[in-house]
C-alpha cells in the first residue's frame, strides 16, 4: 500500500508540477498551532484541498481570508495518510482589483461597526507643534517635499521613523513606528512628537494595500498623538485615512496642515497687536471721559472742609472759656483747703500717731511674753509627763532592764540560754553578765541571791529564773 501511495504521489508531482489556480477560499480558520494553514479552493464545479506551510505563509504579501477569491500558485501532491491530493501553495494574490475592493469594503464595515471611524474619537491637531513625527520611506520624493514644505511655512523639528511603505512586512513596520512614537517620553532624549504624519506617494490599490491592513488601522486608532494620514493622491483612499484624526490629500498638504505659515502667523500677530493697541486706547479714553464726568459730580474741596472748619472754630472758642473756668474753680477749691492746712495741725496728728504706736508696741510686748510663758508651761508639763512615762523612773524604784548581746530587751527568763551574754541596766549604770544553767523554778535559795549580790566581778553569772518582772 505504501508503495502504491508513493507511486501515485510521484505520478502527480511529475505529471503536473507547478500550477496556477483561481478559486474562492473556503474553510479558512487562520494558522494552525504549528503555523501551517489548511483550507480549500473551490469554484462552481470543483473543490481542491490546499495547504500553506509556515515558511511560505510568512512570505505571503496578502494573507488568506475566508471567501476571498484568489489566484494560487503551487505544487500538486498527495497526502498518503488520507489518500487525497492537495496543492501546496507558495504564492497567493487576490484575483483582480474586484477581489481587493470586496475585501476592503468588508474590512471597512468591520472597523466601522467597532466605532473606529467615529468623529467623536478624532483628536484636534495642535496649532503650533514643537516636534513633528513622520512615518514614511527615508528615500523618495515624499520626505523631500514634506521637509521643503516645513522650511517654507514654518521651520520646526522633524523626527523621521523610516519604514517600508510597500511590500512584505511594510504594514508591521508602519504599525511599529506609530506605536514607537507614542511610547516616547515627553522629556526624554528623543522628544515625543506633538503630531504624527503617515505619508506615502500614490500608487495602485495593491501598492497601497499595507495601509489597509488591520495591524496598521488599529495602531492608528490607538495612537494618543494626533495623526494625519497622507497616503496616495487625493483620489486614493485607504482605511488609515478613515481612522486618522485628519486626512490630507497629499504629503505636502499634510506638512502645511501640521504647522501654520510663518508669514501668516506674523501677520496675524501684528493684527492682534493692532487690535490690542486700539482696544487699550479706547479703554483709556472711555475711562478718562468717565472720570471727568464723575469729577463734575463731586463737591469742591473747600466746600467739603468748610463745615468741619466752622465746627472746629466754635469748639476752639468754647474750649478756651472752659479751660479758664476750670482753672478758677480749682483755684477756689485749693484756697479753701489751704485754710484748713497749718503746721500745728500736722504736728498734732503726728503726735497722736506716735502715742498710738507706743501703746501698740507695749501691747505687743506683753502679748509676746504671755505667749512665751504659756508655751513654756506646756513644754514643762510635757517634759514631766515624758519623764514619768520613761523607763528611767522605773529603774530608780529598784528595777533593772535586761538586754541580750544584740541590745534587744529580754522579757522572759525562758528566752535566755545558758552561757548567753546579757547586759543589765540599773538606774545608776550598766553591768555585764553571763547566764548559767537554763530557766528554773520561780523560787531560788537565799544563798544564791546573796551570792549574786555579793559578786564583784564585772560579768556576773546567774542561775535559775530572774525574779525581776517585766518593766513594760
Amino acid at each position: 500500500m505504501s508503495e502504491l501511495s508513493g507511486a501515485i504521489k510521484r505520478a502527480l508531482e511529475d505529471g503536473f508540477g507547478y500550477v496556477r489556480l483561481r478559486g474562492e477560499i473556503s474553510g479558512y480558520r487562520g494558522p494552525h498551532a504549528s503555523g501551517h494553514c489548511y483550507f480549500a479552493l473551490k469554484d462552481e464545479k470543483a473543490k481542491i484541498e490546499a495547504v500553506i506551510w509556515k515558511g511560505a505563509f510568512g512570505r505571503l504579501r496578502f494573507k488568506p481570508e475566508e471567501g476571498m477569491e484568489v489566484i494560487a500558485q503551487g505544487k500538486v501532491t498527495t497526502f498518503p495518510g488520507s489518500s487525497k491530493y492537495q496543492i501546496m501553495i507558495e504564492a497567493l494574490e487576490p484575483a483582480g482589483a474586484g477581489a481587493l475592493m470586496a475585501l476592503l469594503e468588508e474590512r471597512k464595515r468591520k472597523f466601522a461597526a467597532e466605532g473606529l471611524f467615529a468623529e467623536e474619537r478624532k483628536k484636534p491637531r495642535p496649532y503650533l507643534p514643537k516636534v513633528v513625527g513622520i512615518v514614511t520611506s527615508p528615500t523618495g520624493a515624499v520626505i523631500r517635499d514634506m521637509l521643503h514644505g516645513f522650511n517654507e511655512r514654518f521651520p520646526t523639528r522633524v523626527l523621521l521613523w523610516p519604514v517600508r511603505v510597500q511590500g512584505e512586512g511594510s504594514a508591521a513596520e508602519v504599525a511599529a513606528a506609530i506605536k514607537g512614537f507614542n511610547a516616547l517620553e515627553a522629556n526624554g532624549v528623543i522628544p515625543r512628537p506633538d503630531v504624527l504624519i503617515v505619508a506615502r506617494g500614490g500608487g495602485s490599490l495593491e501598492d497601497l494595500w499595507s495601509f489597509n491592513e488591520e495591524i496598521v488601522v488599529r495602531a492608528a486608532a490607538e495612537s494618543s498623538i494626533p495623526l494625519i494620514s497622507a497616503v496616495g493622491h487625493e483620489t486614493d483612499w485607504t482605511l488609515i485615512d478613515l481612522v486618522a484624526d485628519a486626512r490630507a490629500p497629499t504629503p505636502t498638504k499634510a506638512a502645511e496642515w501640521a504647522v501654520p505659515k510663518y508669514s501668516e502667523l506674523v501677520e496675524c500677530v501684528e493684527k492682534f497687536m493692532m487690535r490690542k493697541r486700539t482696544a487699550v486706547r479706547r479703554a483709556l479714553e472711555s475711562a478718562k471721559t468717565h472720570l471727568k464726568a464723575s469729577s463734575r459730580g463731586l463737591p469742591k474741596l473747600q466746600d467739603i472742609v468748610a463745615m468741619p472748619r466752622q465746627r472746629f472754630d466754635a469748639v476752639d472758642r468754647r474750649l478756651s472759656r472752659a479751660l479758664l473756668a476750670n482753672t478758677r474753680a480749682h483755684a477756689t477749691q485749693l484756697a479753701r483747703i489751704t485754710g484748713r492746712l497749718s503746721p500745728a495741725t500736722i504736728l498734732q496728728r503726728h503726735s497722736r500717731c506716735a502715742e498710738r504706736l507706743e501703746v501698740l508696741e507695749r501691747r505687743a510686748g506683753r502679748a509676746l511674753m504671755n505667749r512665751v510663758a504659756v508655751s513654756r508651761r506646756i513644754l514643762d508639763g510635757r517634759a514631766d509627763l515624758l519623764k514619768s512615762l520613761g523607763y528611767q523612773s522605773v529603774l530608780s524604784r529598784g528595777f533593772a532592764l535586761v538586754r541580750d548581746d544584740n541590745g534587744q530587751m529580754v522579757r522572759q527568763a525562758a528566752s535566755v540560754q545558758a552561757g548567753a551574754v546579757i547586759n543589765i541596766e540599773f538606774a545608776d549604770g550598766r553591768v555585764g553578765a553571763i547566764a548559767e544553767g537554763g530557766p528554773g523554778p520561780d523560787t531560788q535559795s537565799e544563798g544564791s541571791k546573796s551570792s549574786e549580790r555579793g559578786s564583784k566581778t564585772p560579768r556576773q553569772k546567774t542561775s535559775g529564773r530572774n525574779k525581776q518582772g517585766s518593766l513594760f
